[in-house]
C-alpha cells in the first residue's frame, strides 16, 4: 500500500558513471463520462504530463508507461530525484478541458471513474545537452547554455511503499485475492476485507445463488443513497423516473431503491451498460452471507470510485433526456451505506451470461479488462 499514490521508475539504458537526473510526471489512468445534451460521451484514458513546468524536459512519457516495465521508486536508487511542484489537481483539469473541448455544450457533469493516479520518473542525464537514458540518445537537439540542474529542487527519493499483513485480521487465516484486487477473502471463517487508512476493515457482503459449476461470480457494489431534486426512492419511482413500460403493481412503493454499480474496472462503455442495467433491474433474489465457493472476479474499482459513478448512472436511465437536463443541476446523491454483492454469470463458449437480467458479456473483454 501507499500513503498517497504509487511512485514509478522507468528503467535507464545509460552507460555506467552518468549522473541521473529523474524528471517526474503524472500519470491518469482511468474512465471519463461527460454527460450532454446529446447523452454520455466516454472514453478510457492513459495518460501522463510533466509535474514540474518546464520546457527543458519532455511534456509526457508518450507510450513508455503502458509498453515498459516499470519499477517501484525505492529510497535506495541512485539518482537525482526531482521534486514535483505541479499538483494533480491542475494537471487533471487540463486532461478533463482537453477531451471535453470539442464536446456539445451544456456540459452539465463530468466524472473520472476508476482513477488511476501514479507518479512516473523518467531517467536524463546532461553532457554537452540534455539525454534520455532510456534510449541513450539526445532528448533536445540543441546545447543548453543557460541550464542549471540546480535550479530544480531534488535529491534523493524519500517515498515507500507500506505493506499489510493479509492474514486475517478475524481468525489469522491466510486471506485469498488476486495481485490487482482491493477486497481480499477469507474462506475459514466466511468475511471479506478493504484496505481503509494503514489497516484492513471488514466488509459487509452477500451473494446471490445460482445453481450449477460453470459459474463466474462478478462483484457488484449495492449503494443505498438519500437523494434530492427528485423523488427516488423506491422502486416505483424508479419505474416512473426510467419510464419503464410496465403496469405499476402494489408493494412496489416499499421496494427501496438502490444502485448497483461494478466493482471492477471494465471499458467505459460496458461499465456505463452493466450499472445502468442492473440498476433498473434491482435484483431482488435472496441475498446469502456467504462467500461463493465458485470462481470470483476481483474487485479492483474502489467503492469511493463507485460512488463518483452515480450521478452519471442516474443520466444514463433517466427519462426523458430533456427532463434530465432541465432538472440534472437540482438532483443532489448523498451514499449513506454499500454492501458488495457477487452476482453469478453462467460461462458460455463465448460469454458471461445472465439470463433473467439478459446481460452478456465477452469474454476477450473481461480477458483484457484485468489490465485496465
Amino acid at each position: 500500500m501507499a500513503d498517497d499514490f504509487f511512485s514509478y521508475v522507468l528503467p535507464h539504458a545509460a552507460k555506467e558513471n552518468q549522473d541521473l537526473i529523474y524528471f517526474p510526471y503524472w500519470r491518469f489512468k482511468g474512465m471519463l463520462f461527460f454527460c450532454g445534451p446529446s447523452g454520455i460521451t466516454n472514453r478510457f484514458v492513459d495518460v501522463s504530463h510533466q509535474a514540474i513546468e518546464t520546457s527543458r524536459f519532455p511534456i509526457s512519457v508518450g507510450v513508455r508507461s503502458q509498453a515498459m516495465k516499470l519499477r517501484f521508486l525505492s529510497a535506495d536508487m541512485a539518482g537525482r530525484f526531482l521534486k514535483p511542484r505541479l499538483p494533480f489537481e491542475s494537471v487533471a483539469a487540463n486532461f478533463e478541458n482537453r477531451f471535453g473541448k470539442a464536446l456539445p455544450k451544456p456540459i452539465l457533469h463530468q466524472a473520472h471513474i476508476g482513477e488511476s493516479l501514479s507518479l512516473i520518473y523518467s531517467p536524463f542525464y546532461i553532457k554537452d545537452k540534455l539525454y534520455d537514458a532510456i534510449i541513450d540518445k539526445p532528448a533536445s537537439a540543441q546545447a543548453w547554455e543557460d541550464f542549471n540542474i540546480d535550479d530544480f529542487d531534488g535529491g534523493s527519493p524519500k517515498w515507500h511503499l507500506r505493506f499489510v499483513s493479509t492474514l486475517c485480521p478475524n481468525c489469522g487465516w491466510d486471506l485469498e485475492g488476486q495481485r490487482d484486487s482491493l477486497v481480499i477473502l477469507c474462506k475459514n471463517c466466511n468475511s471479506a476485507w478493504y484496505p481503509v487508512g494503514r489497516k484492513l476493515k471488514q466488509l459487509k457482503f452477500a451473494r446471490i445463488p445460482a445453481p450449477g459449476d460453470n459459474t463466474l461470480y462478478l462483484p457488484f457494489w449495492r449503494i443505498r443513497t438519500e437523494i434530492s431534486g427528485i423523488s427516488l426512492q423506491s422502486y416505483a419511482d424508479l419505474v416512473r423516473i426510467a419510464n419503464i413500460p410496465k403496469a405499476m403493481q402494489t408493494g412496489w412503493e416499499e421496494i427501496p431503491f438502490r444502485f448497483w454499480i461494478p466493482a471492477f474496472k471494465i471499458r467505459p462503455q460496458l461499465f456505463l451498460r452493466l450499472a445502468s442495467h442492473l440498476t433498473v433491474s434491482q435484483p431482488r433474489e435472496e441475498l446469502i452471507p456467504e462467500l461463493p465457493a465458485n470462481r470470483i472476479y476481483p474487485s479492483t474499482l474502489p467503492v469511493k470510485e463507485a460512488i463518483e459513478s452515480l450521478a452519471v448512472t442516474l443520466s444514463e436511465f433517466m427519462k426523458p433526456r430533456r427532463k434530465m437536463m432541465e432538472r440534472f443541476h437540482d438532483i443532489h446523491i448523498d451514499a449513506k451505506s454499500f454492501t458488495l454483492i457477487f452476482v453469478p454469470f453462467n460461462e458460455e463458449h463465448h460469454e458471461f451470461i445472465h439470463h433473467d437480467y439478459q446481460i452478456a458479456i465477452n469474454k476477450n473483454v473481461m480477458a483484457h479488462s484485468k489490465n485496465l
